[in-house]
Protein backbone atom coordinates (compact mmCIF):
# COMPACT_ATOMS: atom_id res chain seq x y z
CA UNK A 1 0.00 0.00 0.00
CA UNK A 2 1.83 3.36 -1.13
CA UNK A 3 1.74 5.98 1.49
CA UNK A 4 -0.98 9.07 2.02
CA UNK A 5 1.61 11.35 0.40
CA UNK A 6 2.20 9.18 -2.26
CA UNK A 7 -1.11 8.63 -3.39
CA UNK A 8 -2.56 12.28 -3.13
CA UNK A 9 0.95 12.79 -5.60
CA UNK A 10 -0.34 10.18 -8.61
CA UNK A 11 -3.70 11.73 -7.76
CA UNK A 12 -5.25 13.34 -10.99
CA UNK A 13 -7.07 16.71 -9.47
CA UNK A 14 -9.96 18.80 -10.93
CA UNK A 15 -9.48 22.37 -10.95
CA UNK A 16 -11.63 24.21 -8.37
CA UNK A 17 -13.10 26.15 -10.63
CA UNK A 18 -14.88 22.84 -12.10
CA UNK A 19 -15.26 21.67 -8.33
CA UNK A 20 -16.99 24.91 -7.49
CA UNK A 21 -19.53 24.57 -11.08
CA UNK A 22 -20.37 20.97 -10.38
CA UNK A 23 -21.46 22.43 -6.43
CA UNK A 24 -23.90 24.67 -7.85
CA UNK A 25 -21.02 27.48 -6.66
CA UNK A 26 -20.84 30.49 -8.64
CA UNK A 27 -17.13 31.48 -10.21
CA UNK A 28 -17.50 34.95 -9.47
CA UNK A 29 -17.93 33.72 -5.65
CA UNK A 30 -14.80 32.32 -5.31
CA UNK A 31 -11.38 33.48 -4.52
CA UNK A 32 -8.69 31.26 -6.25
CA UNK A 33 -5.75 30.32 -4.43
CA UNK A 34 -3.94 28.58 -7.18
CA UNK A 35 -5.42 25.78 -9.49
CA UNK A 36 -6.82 23.30 -6.72
CA UNK A 37 -7.81 25.73 -3.89
CA UNK A 38 -10.31 28.44 -3.21
CA UNK A 39 -12.26 30.97 -0.65
CA UNK A 40 -16.04 30.88 -1.04
CA UNK A 41 -17.89 34.30 -0.34
CA UNK A 42 -19.74 34.44 2.62
CA UNK A 43 -22.66 35.50 0.70
CA UNK A 44 -22.88 32.86 -0.86
CA UNK A 45 -25.60 31.42 1.47
CA UNK A 46 -27.85 34.16 1.51
CA UNK A 47 -28.44 33.85 -1.91
CA UNK A 48 -29.47 30.13 -1.03
CA UNK A 49 -31.35 30.67 2.06
CA UNK A 50 -34.65 29.92 0.13
CA UNK A 51 -33.37 26.70 -0.69
CA UNK A 52 -34.03 23.49 1.65
CA UNK A 53 -31.29 22.19 3.79
CA UNK A 54 -29.69 18.92 3.25
CA UNK A 55 -29.28 15.81 5.90
CA UNK A 56 -26.23 16.32 8.32
CA UNK A 57 -24.26 13.70 9.29
CA UNK A 58 -22.28 13.88 12.71
CA UNK A 59 -18.78 11.42 12.92
CA UNK A 60 -17.82 10.36 15.70
CA UNK A 61 -15.70 7.44 17.52
CA UNK A 62 -15.46 5.36 20.78
CA UNK A 63 -12.67 6.06 23.21
CA UNK A 64 -9.48 6.53 20.66
CA UNK A 65 -6.10 5.31 20.95
CA UNK A 66 -3.23 6.85 19.88
CA UNK A 67 -2.50 5.80 16.35
CA UNK A 68 -6.16 7.23 15.65
CA UNK A 69 -9.55 5.60 14.58
CA UNK A 70 -9.83 7.18 11.18
CA UNK A 71 -12.91 9.48 11.90
CA UNK A 72 -11.75 11.72 9.38
CA UNK A 73 -10.94 9.10 6.77
CA UNK A 74 -14.10 7.50 7.58
CA UNK A 75 -15.76 11.33 6.88
CA UNK A 76 -14.05 11.67 3.92
CA UNK A 77 -14.49 7.74 3.07
CA UNK A 78 -18.46 8.21 3.41
CA UNK A 79 -19.16 11.45 1.60
CA UNK A 80 -16.71 9.57 -1.14
CA UNK A 81 -19.73 6.28 -0.89
CA UNK A 82 -22.51 8.39 -1.00
CA UNK A 83 -21.32 10.17 -4.62
CA UNK A 84 -20.91 6.81 -5.78
CA UNK A 85 -24.67 5.64 -4.86
CA UNK A 86 -25.77 8.71 -6.74
CA UNK A 87 -26.35 11.48 -3.51
CA UNK A 88 -25.14 14.75 -3.55
CA UNK A 89 -22.58 14.85 -0.77
CA UNK A 90 -20.16 17.32 0.76
CA UNK A 91 -17.45 16.80 3.49
CA UNK A 92 -16.88 19.22 5.88
CA UNK A 93 -13.84 19.15 7.93
CA UNK A 94 -11.72 20.82 10.58
CA UNK A 95 -8.50 22.53 9.24
CA UNK A 96 -5.22 20.96 10.46
CA UNK A 97 -2.91 22.55 12.67
CA UNK A 98 0.69 22.09 12.23
CA UNK A 99 2.09 21.34 16.15
CA UNK A 100 -0.37 18.06 15.33
CA UNK A 101 1.23 17.65 12.21
CA UNK A 102 5.09 17.98 13.21
CA UNK A 103 4.38 16.66 16.36
CA UNK A 104 2.78 13.43 16.29
CA UNK A 105 -0.95 12.86 15.87
CA UNK A 106 -0.19 13.86 11.88
CA UNK A 107 -2.38 15.54 9.50
CA UNK A 108 -6.27 15.78 9.19
CA UNK A 109 -6.88 15.51 5.38
CA UNK A 110 -7.80 11.77 5.81
CA UNK A 111 -5.52 8.71 4.73
CA UNK A 112 -5.35 5.93 1.93
CA UNK A 113 -8.02 6.45 -0.83
CA UNK A 114 -10.11 8.65 1.26
CA UNK A 115 -8.61 12.07 1.25
CA UNK A 116 -9.11 15.61 0.59
CA UNK A 117 -6.36 17.40 -1.89
CA UNK A 118 -4.15 18.88 -2.13
CA UNK A 119 -2.92 16.95 1.14
CA UNK A 120 0.14 18.18 1.39
CA UNK A 121 -1.00 22.39 1.02
CA UNK A 122 -3.80 20.93 3.36
CA UNK A 123 -1.97 19.95 6.04
CA UNK A 124 0.59 22.60 5.87
CA UNK A 125 -0.89 25.90 5.61
CA UNK A 126 -3.85 25.53 3.02
CA UNK A 127 -4.73 29.44 2.36
CA UNK A 128 -3.18 31.12 5.48
CA UNK A 129 -6.30 30.60 8.29
CA UNK A 130 -4.60 29.12 11.56
CA UNK A 131 -1.80 32.41 10.92
CA UNK A 132 -4.50 35.16 10.35
CA UNK A 133 -6.10 33.73 13.51
CA UNK A 134 -2.72 33.59 15.18
CA UNK A 135 -2.18 37.13 14.37
CA UNK A 136 -6.00 38.33 15.13
CA UNK A 137 -5.33 36.88 18.23
CA UNK A 138 -1.64 38.47 18.94
CA UNK A 139 -2.64 41.96 17.76
CA UNK A 140 -4.87 41.78 20.90
CA UNK A 141 -2.74 40.59 22.73
CA UNK A 142 -0.38 43.78 22.45
CA UNK A 143 -2.97 46.00 22.00
CA UNK A 144 -3.41 45.18 25.96
CA UNK A 145 -0.22 45.80 26.82
CA UNK A 146 0.31 48.58 25.19
CA UNK A 147 -3.13 50.08 26.69
CA UNK A 148 -1.27 49.46 30.18
CA UNK A 149 1.81 50.66 28.80
CA UNK A 150 -0.10 53.89 27.86
CA UNK A 151 -1.38 54.93 31.33
CA UNK A 152 -4.52 52.29 32.04
CA UNK A 153 -6.90 55.05 31.67
CA UNK A 154 -9.45 50.83 32.01
CA UNK A 155 -7.52 50.61 35.44
CA UNK A 156 -6.87 47.34 34.41
CA UNK A 157 -5.29 44.43 37.26
CA UNK A 158 -2.01 43.03 35.74
CA UNK A 159 -2.52 40.34 38.19
CA UNK A 160 -5.76 39.40 36.47
CA UNK A 161 -4.52 39.27 32.63
CA UNK A 162 -6.25 36.18 30.92
CA UNK A 163 -5.05 36.63 27.00
CA UNK A 164 -1.72 35.08 26.43
CA UNK A 165 -0.26 35.25 23.09
CA UNK A 166 -0.72 32.32 20.35
CA UNK A 167 1.51 29.63 18.39
CA UNK A 168 0.40 27.40 15.59
CA UNK A 169 3.15 24.71 16.89
CA UNK A 170 3.65 22.45 19.83
CA UNK A 171 6.34 24.05 21.85
CA UNK A 172 6.46 23.05 25.65
CA UNK A 173 9.32 25.48 26.72
CA UNK A 174 6.53 28.17 25.89
CA UNK A 175 3.74 27.05 28.59
CA UNK A 176 2.04 29.81 30.93
CA UNK A 177 3.03 32.53 28.39
CA UNK A 178 2.14 30.81 24.68
CA UNK A 179 -1.20 28.73 23.89
CA UNK A 180 -2.01 26.50 20.74
CA UNK A 181 -3.32 28.82 17.97
CA UNK A 182 -6.23 25.65 18.04
CA UNK A 183 -6.84 26.73 21.36
CA UNK A 184 -7.37 30.18 20.93
CA UNK A 185 -10.62 31.95 21.75
CA UNK A 186 -10.69 33.90 18.24
CA UNK A 187 -10.64 29.89 16.80
CA UNK A 188 -13.98 29.47 17.99
CA UNK A 189 -15.53 32.86 17.14
CA UNK A 190 -14.16 32.25 13.65
CA UNK A 191 -15.89 28.91 13.74
CA UNK A 192 -18.86 29.94 15.80
CA UNK A 193 -19.34 33.08 13.86
CA UNK A 194 -22.69 33.40 11.29
CA UNK A 195 -21.27 36.62 9.53
CA UNK A 196 -18.47 39.79 10.15
CA UNK A 197 -21.08 41.63 11.95
CA UNK A 198 -21.66 38.82 14.29
CA UNK A 199 -17.64 37.97 14.64
CA UNK A 200 -16.76 41.79 15.40
CA UNK A 201 -19.11 41.55 18.01
CA UNK A 202 -18.10 38.37 19.64
CA UNK A 203 -14.72 39.62 19.05
CA UNK A 204 -15.32 42.80 21.34
CA UNK A 205 -17.14 40.55 23.54
CA UNK A 206 -13.99 38.64 24.68
CA UNK A 207 -12.94 39.11 28.16
CA UNK A 208 -8.72 39.79 28.31
CA UNK A 209 -8.39 41.10 31.85
CA UNK A 210 -10.52 42.19 34.90
CA UNK A 211 -9.96 45.56 36.49
CA UNK A 212 -8.82 46.56 40.22
CA UNK A 213 -12.64 46.28 41.01
CA UNK A 214 -13.21 43.10 39.64
CA UNK A 215 -15.47 43.92 36.21
CA UNK A 216 -14.20 41.89 33.18
CA UNK A 217 -12.51 44.12 30.99
CA UNK A 218 -13.00 43.35 27.01
CA UNK A 219 -11.64 43.70 23.80
CA UNK A 220 -14.43 45.94 22.51
CA UNK A 221 -13.07 48.85 25.58
CA UNK A 222 -9.87 48.81 24.00
CA UNK A 223 -11.36 49.02 20.50
CA UNK A 224 -10.07 45.71 19.40
CA UNK A 225 -12.51 44.24 17.27
CA UNK A 226 -12.49 46.13 13.91
CA UNK A 227 -8.35 45.54 13.72
CA UNK A 228 -8.59 42.11 14.65
CA UNK A 229 -11.85 41.67 12.21
CA UNK A 230 -9.93 42.98 9.36
CA UNK A 231 -6.83 40.51 9.80
CA UNK A 232 -9.81 37.86 10.06
CA UNK A 233 -11.68 39.24 6.70
CA UNK A 234 -10.38 36.09 4.66
CA UNK A 235 -10.18 33.36 6.84
CA UNK A 236 -13.75 33.65 7.75
CA UNK A 237 -14.65 32.61 3.90
CA UNK A 238 -14.81 28.80 3.76
CA UNK A 239 -11.81 26.84 2.55
CA UNK A 240 -13.59 24.93 -0.62
CA UNK A 241 -11.21 21.67 -1.67
CA UNK A 242 -11.81 18.68 -3.60
CA UNK A 243 -12.04 14.47 -2.44
CA UNK A 244 -9.49 11.97 -4.12
CA UNK A 245 -12.67 11.09 -6.12
CA UNK A 246 -13.05 14.79 -7.14
CA UNK A 247 -16.22 15.89 -4.92
CA UNK A 248 -16.54 19.32 -2.45
CA UNK A 249 -15.17 19.43 0.33
CA UNK A 250 -14.39 22.80 3.10
CA UNK A 251 -11.74 22.43 5.12
CA UNK A 252 -12.31 25.30 7.54
CA UNK A 253 -11.60 26.52 11.33
CA UNK A 254 -9.07 23.95 13.26
CA UNK A 255 -10.58 24.33 17.46
CA UNK A 256 -9.26 21.60 19.16
CA UNK A 257 -12.18 18.69 20.64
CA UNK A 258 -10.48 18.35 24.11
CA UNK A 259 -9.32 21.78 24.86
CA UNK A 260 -11.56 23.68 22.46
CA UNK A 261 -15.17 22.96 21.01
CA UNK A 262 -13.78 20.53 17.85
CA UNK A 263 -15.74 21.36 15.18
CA UNK A 264 -15.23 22.76 11.76
CA UNK A 265 -16.53 26.57 10.82
CA UNK A 266 -20.49 27.08 10.96
CA UNK A 267 -20.46 29.16 8.08
CA UNK A 268 -19.23 26.50 6.19
CA UNK A 269 -21.24 23.39 7.46
CA UNK A 270 -24.86 25.64 6.76
CA UNK A 271 -23.55 26.88 3.17
CA UNK A 272 -22.66 22.78 2.38
CA UNK A 273 -26.44 22.31 3.40
CA UNK A 274 -27.76 24.38 1.41
CA UNK A 275 -25.32 22.94 -1.89
CA UNK A 276 -25.87 19.33 -1.03
CA UNK A 277 -28.63 16.26 0.11
CA UNK A 278 -26.02 15.31 2.58
CA UNK A 279 -23.08 16.45 4.38
CA UNK A 280 -20.42 15.10 6.39
CA UNK A 281 -18.79 16.51 9.21
CA UNK A 282 -16.67 15.50 12.09
CA UNK A 283 -16.13 16.83 15.95
CA UNK A 284 -12.89 15.87 17.27
CA UNK A 285 -12.24 12.38 19.60
CA UNK A 286 -14.89 10.93 20.73
CA UNK A 287 -18.62 11.05 21.78
CA UNK A 288 -17.78 12.18 25.05
CA UNK A 289 -15.51 14.99 23.36
CA UNK A 290 -16.58 16.65 19.80
CA UNK A 291 -19.76 15.31 19.82
CA UNK A 292 -21.04 16.52 22.51
CA UNK A 293 -20.11 19.91 21.90
CA UNK A 294 -20.92 19.47 18.70
CA UNK A 295 -24.78 19.05 19.49
CA UNK A 296 -24.63 21.70 22.82
CA UNK A 297 -22.45 23.93 21.37
CA UNK A 298 -22.38 24.32 17.67
CA UNK A 299 -26.08 22.69 16.98
CA UNK A 300 -27.57 25.23 19.51
CA UNK A 301 -25.27 28.56 18.39
CA UNK A 302 -26.17 27.52 14.00
CA UNK A 303 -29.82 25.71 15.18
CA UNK A 304 -28.54 22.93 13.41
CA UNK A 305 -30.44 19.54 13.67
CA UNK A 306 -28.51 16.76 12.58
CA UNK A 307 -29.69 13.60 10.91
CA UNK A 308 -27.72 10.91 11.76
CA UNK A 309 -24.09 9.79 13.57
CA UNK A 310 -21.94 7.41 12.57
CA UNK A 311 -19.67 6.23 15.29
CA UNK A 312 -16.40 4.54 14.40
CA UNK A 313 -14.84 1.65 15.90
CA UNK A 314 -11.55 -0.09 15.30
CA UNK A 315 -9.93 -3.25 16.54
CA UNK A 316 -7.10 -1.61 18.00
CA UNK A 317 -9.49 1.01 20.69
CA UNK A 318 -12.04 -2.22 20.72
CA UNK A 319 -8.71 -4.20 22.25
CA UNK A 320 -7.73 -1.17 24.21
CA UNK A 321 -10.83 -0.64 25.80
CA UNK A 322 -13.41 -3.27 25.28
CA UNK A 323 -17.09 -3.16 23.77
CA UNK A 324 -18.75 -1.33 26.74
CA UNK A 325 -16.54 1.17 25.97
CA UNK A 326 -18.37 1.09 22.50
CA UNK A 327 -21.93 0.81 24.51
CA UNK A 328 -21.54 3.96 26.39
CA UNK A 329 -21.02 6.00 23.17
CA UNK A 330 -23.88 4.65 21.85
CA UNK A 331 -25.60 5.32 24.48
CA UNK A 332 -24.21 9.04 24.52
CA UNK A 333 -25.33 9.45 21.03
CA UNK A 334 -29.17 8.23 22.04
CA UNK A 335 -29.06 10.32 24.48
CA UNK A 336 -29.53 13.60 22.15
CA UNK A 337 -32.40 11.31 20.00
CA UNK A 338 -30.40 10.63 17.37
CA UNK A 339 -29.88 7.12 14.93
CA UNK A 340 -27.03 5.20 15.37
CA UNK A 341 -24.87 3.79 12.68
CA UNK A 342 -21.57 1.75 13.86
CA UNK A 343 -18.61 1.72 11.23
CA UNK A 344 -16.04 -0.98 11.50
CA UNK A 345 -13.15 0.51 10.17
CA UNK A 346 -10.80 -1.70 8.59
CA UNK A 347 -7.52 -1.19 9.27
CA UNK A 348 -5.01 -2.22 7.12
CA UNK A 349 -3.77 -5.76 8.86
CA UNK A 350 -6.96 -6.59 10.11
CA UNK A 351 -8.93 -10.00 8.42
CA UNK A 352 -12.37 -10.54 7.76
CA UNK A 353 -12.98 -13.10 10.29
CA UNK A 354 -12.06 -10.28 13.16
CA UNK A 355 -13.62 -7.48 11.47
CA UNK A 356 -17.10 -9.99 11.65
CA UNK A 357 -16.85 -11.07 14.64
CA UNK A 358 -16.30 -7.22 15.78
CA UNK A 359 -19.95 -6.65 13.63
CA UNK A 360 -21.47 -9.56 15.67
CA UNK A 361 -20.42 -7.90 18.96
CA UNK A 362 -21.88 -4.78 17.78
CA UNK A 363 -25.31 -6.07 16.55
CA UNK A 364 -25.56 -6.91 20.53
CA UNK A 365 -25.27 -2.92 21.14
CA UNK A 366 -27.10 -1.16 18.00
CA UNK A 367 -29.20 -2.34 15.11
CA UNK A 368 -27.12 -1.06 12.39
CA UNK A 369 -23.30 -2.31 12.10
CA UNK A 370 -21.24 -2.10 8.83
CA UNK A 371 -17.72 -3.15 7.75
CA UNK A 372 -16.11 -0.01 6.39
CA UNK A 373 -12.93 -0.03 3.90
CA UNK A 374 -12.55 3.26 2.85
CA UNK A 375 -9.20 3.70 4.29
CA UNK A 376 -8.22 0.98 1.51
CA UNK A 377 -10.73 1.10 -1.62
CA UNK A 378 -12.26 4.93 -1.01
CA UNK A 379 -15.65 5.16 -1.56
CA UNK A 380 -16.33 1.44 -3.38
CA UNK A 381 -15.35 0.11 0.87
CA UNK A 382 -17.74 2.10 2.06
CA UNK A 383 -20.90 1.82 0.00
CA UNK A 384 -22.64 -0.26 2.78
CA UNK A 385 -21.83 2.46 5.20
CA UNK A 386 -23.57 4.88 2.80
CA UNK A 387 -27.15 2.78 2.68
CA UNK A 388 -26.81 2.22 6.00
CA UNK A 389 -26.40 6.18 6.78
CA UNK A 390 -28.85 6.80 4.29
CA UNK A 391 -31.42 4.95 5.57
CA UNK A 392 -30.60 5.87 9.39
CA UNK A 393 -31.13 9.67 7.78
CA UNK A 394 -34.77 8.85 7.04
CA UNK A 395 -36.03 7.97 10.29
CA UNK A 396 -37.68 10.95 12.31
CA UNK A 397 -34.92 13.09 14.16
CA UNK A 398 -35.72 13.60 17.88
CA UNK A 399 -32.44 15.70 18.10
CA UNK A 400 -32.24 17.60 21.75
CA UNK A 401 -29.67 19.28 23.42
CA UNK A 402 -28.50 17.67 26.76
CA UNK A 403 -29.27 20.32 28.68
CA UNK A 404 -31.14 23.30 29.76
CA UNK A 405 -29.02 26.74 29.41
CA UNK A 406 -31.30 28.43 31.92
CA UNK A 407 -29.57 25.40 34.32
CA UNK A 408 -26.60 26.88 36.64
CA UNK A 409 -23.06 26.28 35.23
CA UNK A 410 -22.18 23.65 37.73
CA UNK A 411 -25.36 21.63 36.95
CA UNK A 412 -24.55 21.90 33.26
CA UNK A 413 -20.90 20.30 34.07
CA UNK A 414 -22.00 17.67 36.30
CA UNK A 415 -24.66 16.58 33.79
CA UNK A 416 -22.34 16.18 31.27
CA UNK A 417 -20.29 14.22 33.73
CA UNK A 418 -22.56 12.07 35.10
CA UNK A 419 -24.75 11.60 31.55
CA UNK A 420 -21.95 11.26 29.32
CA UNK A 421 -18.73 10.21 30.89
CA UNK A 422 -20.49 8.04 33.47
CA UNK A 423 -19.05 9.95 36.49
CA UNK A 424 -20.38 9.73 39.96
CA UNK A 425 -20.10 13.28 40.81
CA UNK A 426 -18.08 16.54 40.12
CA UNK A 427 -15.02 17.59 42.76
CA UNK A 428 -14.36 21.86 42.25
CA UNK A 429 -10.79 22.92 43.58
CA UNK A 430 -10.88 26.55 45.19
CA UNK A 431 -10.14 27.91 42.73
CA UNK A 432 -13.04 26.71 40.56
CA UNK A 433 -15.61 27.42 43.01
CA UNK A 434 -14.29 31.11 42.87
CA UNK A 435 -14.42 31.27 38.81
CA UNK A 436 -17.57 29.84 39.07
CA UNK A 437 -18.79 32.68 40.86
CA UNK A 438 -16.68 35.69 38.88
CA UNK A 439 -18.14 33.71 35.59
CA UNK A 440 -22.05 34.30 37.27
CA UNK A 441 -20.89 37.93 38.19
CA UNK A 442 -19.84 38.10 34.65
CA UNK A 443 -23.63 37.46 33.24
CA UNK A 444 -22.05 33.91 31.90
CA UNK A 445 -24.47 31.80 33.67
CA UNK A 446 -26.73 31.00 30.95
CA UNK A 447 -23.89 30.04 28.67
CA UNK A 448 -23.23 26.39 27.30
CA UNK A 449 -20.04 24.31 28.88
CA UNK A 450 -16.60 23.46 26.86
CA UNK A 451 -15.37 20.75 28.94
CA UNK A 452 -11.18 20.41 28.41
CA UNK A 453 -10.74 16.91 29.40
CA UNK A 454 -7.92 14.14 27.92
CA UNK A 455 -9.49 12.01 24.95
CA UNK A 456 -7.91 8.88 25.89
CA UNK A 457 -10.55 8.25 28.75
CA UNK A 458 -14.25 8.91 29.41
CA UNK A 459 -13.06 10.07 32.65
CA UNK A 460 -10.78 12.60 33.66
CA UNK A 461 -7.57 10.07 34.07
CA UNK A 462 -6.10 9.52 30.46
CA UNK A 463 -5.09 5.96 32.58
CA UNK A 464 -8.47 4.35 32.72
CA UNK A 465 -9.70 2.90 30.15
CA UNK A 466 -12.81 0.75 29.01
CA UNK A 467 -15.78 1.92 30.75
CA UNK A 468 -14.75 3.20 34.15
CA UNK A 469 -16.61 3.52 37.59
CA UNK A 470 -16.88 4.63 40.52
CA UNK A 471 -14.88 7.77 39.27
CA UNK A 472 -15.47 11.67 40.13
CA UNK A 473 -14.10 14.51 37.57
CA UNK A 474 -12.27 17.16 39.24
CA UNK A 475 -12.91 20.78 37.80
CA UNK A 476 -9.77 22.76 38.62
CA UNK A 477 -10.45 26.03 37.03
CA UNK A 478 -12.81 27.77 34.69
CA UNK A 479 -12.30 30.36 31.86
CA UNK A 480 -14.80 32.57 29.91
CA UNK A 481 -14.81 32.59 26.23
CA UNK A 482 -17.40 34.87 26.60
CA UNK A 483 -17.32 36.04 22.42
CA UNK A 484 -17.53 32.27 21.74
CA UNK A 485 -20.08 32.31 23.99
CA UNK A 486 -19.57 29.67 26.42
CA UNK A 487 -17.49 28.59 29.34
CA UNK A 488 -14.15 26.57 29.50
CA UNK A 489 -13.92 24.02 32.09
CA UNK A 490 -10.35 22.82 32.75
CA UNK A 491 -10.18 19.01 34.34
CA UNK A 492 -6.74 16.51 34.86
CA UNK A 493 -3.62 17.72 33.49
CA UNK A 494 -5.08 19.04 29.79
CA UNK A 495 -2.82 21.33 28.67
CA UNK A 496 -3.53 24.45 26.09
CA UNK A 497 0.14 24.07 24.21
CA UNK A 498 1.19 20.62 23.87
CA UNK A 499 4.89 19.14 23.42
CA UNK A 500 7.02 17.25 21.23
CA UNK A 501 7.28 13.83 21.15
CA UNK A 502 10.80 12.48 21.78
CA UNK A 503 11.23 11.75 17.58
CA UNK A 504 8.84 14.40 16.65
CA UNK A 505 7.25 13.26 12.78
CA UNK A 506 9.04 16.75 11.45
CA UNK A 507 12.23 14.21 11.91
CA UNK A 508 11.36 12.25 8.90
CA UNK A 509 10.29 15.36 6.72
CA UNK A 510 11.91 16.88 3.40
CA UNK A 511 11.39 18.63 0.29
CA UNK A 512 13.35 18.42 -3.00
CA UNK A 513 14.76 21.57 -5.28
CA UNK A 514 11.90 20.74 -7.45
CA UNK A 515 9.39 20.71 -4.44
CA UNK A 516 8.69 17.30 -4.14
CA UNK A 517 7.67 16.23 -0.14
CA UNK A 518 8.70 13.31 1.54
CA UNK A 519 7.61 11.96 4.50
CA UNK A 520 4.57 14.34 5.19
CA UNK A 521 2.66 10.68 6.03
Amino acid sequence: MPTDIQIAQKAKLKLITEIARKAGINISDIDLHGCYKAKVCIDVERKLKNKKDGKLILVTTMTPTRQGEGKTTTTIGLAQALKKIGKKAFVCIREPSLGPVMGMKGGAAGGGYSQVLPMDDINLHLTGDMHMVTSAHNLLAAMLHNHIFQGNELNIDESRIRWKRVMDMNDRSLRGTFDITASSEVMAILCLAKNVTDMKKRLGNIIIAYDKEGNPVRAGQIKAEGAMALLLWHAIKPNLVQTLEGGPAFVHGGPFANIAHGCNSLIATKLALKLSDYVVTEAGFGSDLGAEKFFDIKCRAGKLKPAAVVLVVTKQAIEMHGYDNVAKHVENIKLFGLPVVIAVNKKQNDTKQELEEIKNQCLKLNDRVVISSIWGEGGKGGLDLAKATVAACQTKSRFNFLYDLTLPLREKIETIAKNIYGADGVDFTDRALADLEILEKAGMGECPVCIAKTQYSLSDNPKLSGRPTGFRITVRELSPSAGAGFVVVYTGDVMTMPGLPKHPAAENMDITENGVITGLF
